[in-house]
């Protein structure tokens, strides 16, 4: 943890992934960056770090990221596509045939 009591999540593009690293172990949510999006493909939390809320701040420094980025998301990450679904606040980081697919509004 940080000093300010956050937990720190680094993005490793040379992994191309956002990490978490508590206790010794890695919490990882991975992703294929294009041009214009940015695809989330697979996040996995250690058991041994589950229910701290990881995988939630793996997927909110991801979208933080695109937003200030200008990147959409493209969310095939189980995680990430559930978040995005409860959170309409993010809905306009899809693609309008993501969000079309999705039955979200255009």
């Amino acid at each position: 943890m940080s000093i300010n009591g956050e937990i720190p999540v680094r993005d490793n593009r040379a992994a191309d992934r956002f990490e978490i690293e508590q206790d010794g172990q890695l919490a990882i949510a991975q992703y294929i960056l294009a041009h214009d999006h940015i695809i989330f493909t697979h996040t996995e939390v250690p058991p041994e770090l589950g229910g701290r809320g990881l995988a939630t701040k793996l997927v909110e420094a991801g979208l933080a990221s695109a937003r200030q980025r200008g990147l959409a998301v493209v969310p095939r990450c189980s995680v990430f596509g559930r978040y995005m679904m409860k959170h309409p606040e993010t809905h306009d980081l899809m693609p309008a045939e993501i969000r079309a697919t999705l039955g979200l509004p255009a």
